[in-house]
């Protein structure tokens, strides 16, 4: 490898470490969103910062739509880990205790109401995006379509694709945190309109 290609493949790390830096606090947002306490928010950032410094990446087109890509793969990697340890106790548990453990299956009525909050809170959100952000959105997370082919569909790049799932992200995470925000007080949620149109 050449000086210069090394050199090239330094400073994109250092851009993207840079644009990582700049976007950890909507990355925590991110992940609490997404289920992740404060600590587990942390210790998942700090590995995705960690992997960033040790790893040579190269060149990425769109740094921040990379960065929620890499870190939602470390919170799927971090959920199933802790699945695992939860099983392997409970296994141990019923291995050694010799009686049956009777466990409520149905969610609590707070669970119940958290996650009717939050459906409703994404909704919101959804609703106040613009319509083709809505619809990359719908297509990619609730129907699971590829990005490839919703590109191809609405006659745009990969990229763009990603950034509307980077903006629709970040506008959920900001939305969320200003709802945990509000100090007990009415939960009300102010979606800024037009704000997303590319």
């Amino acid at each position: 490898m050449s000086e210069d290609e090394r050199d090239g493949q330094s400073l994109a790390g250092g851009g993207l470490v840079r644009t990582f830096t700049e976007s950890r606090s909507a990355l925590s947002r991110y992940l609490s969103l997404r289920g992740a306490t404060a600590d587990e928010a942390e210790d998942i950032l700090q590995e995705v910062h960690l992997k960033l410094l040790e790893e040579r990446i190269g060149p990425v087109a769109e740094p921040r739509a990379y960065l929620y890509r890499m870190t939602n793969n470390h919170f799927l990697g971090w959920r199933r880990t802790a699945g695992r340890r939860v099983r392997r106790e409970e296994d141990w548990v019923d291995a050694h205790s010799g009686e049956e453990r009777e466990i409520d299956e149905r969610p609590s009525v707070e669970a119940h109401l958290i996650a009717r909050e939050q459906l409703a809170l994404l909704q919101r959100v959804l609703d106040g995006l613009p319509e083709r952000t809505r619809t990359i959105f719908r297509r990619f997370r609730i129907d699971g379509e590829p990005q490839r082919r919703i590109a191809a569909d609405l006659g745009i790049s990969v990229s763009a694709v990603e950034k509307h799932l980077a903006r629709a992200y970040e506008a959920i995470a900001a939305a969320k945190f200003r709802l945990d925000g509000d100090d007990g007080g009415s939960r009300h949620l102010r979606i800024e309109r037009g704000r997303h149109d590319i």
